[in-house]
């Protein structure tokens, strides 16, 4: 049952005002309302994410959440354009150039939000 509802991403931030910054204008995130403490956006096709202060911010060591995108040169250019720096990883089995890694039949860049949650564009190939 639960595959065939919307799923939502929650993103602690230790400042939301400045993560407010972060996502409204480097991101282009435009709020729908604001709730509980925190704000929620509306993503694509019935998704969403709800971002509230949390002492937790920026401590996991994974990816918080990833945008299915169509084009992720193109999504990564716009970023860095408005001042979003890409991650770079050099290892074994994850090499990225230019942000951007490709295996595993995906494209995919990451970077950190204000509060240094790690967040992915992908591209199926």
């Amino acid at each position: 049952m639960l595959q065939r509802s919307p799923m939502y991403a929650y993103i602690p931030v230790a400042d939301l005002s400045r993560a407010r910054t972060f996502y409204e204008q480097k991101l282009g995130f435009v709020p729908t309302s604001e709730e509980a403490g925190g704000v929620i956006y509306q993503c694509g096709e019935h998704t969403a994410c709800f971002m509230y202060p949390s002492t937790f911010a920026g401590t996991s060591r994974a990816s918080q959440a990833f945008w299915q995108v169509d084009d992720v040169e193109r999504e990564v250019a716009e970023l860095k354009k408005k001042g979003v720096t890409f991650e770079d990883y050099d290892m074994p089995n994850l090499k990225t150039k230019d942000g951007i890694a490709t295996g595993g039949g995906a494209k995919t860049a990451w970077f950190k939000d204000s509060e240094g949650n790690t967040m992915a564009i992908v591209q199926s190939v």
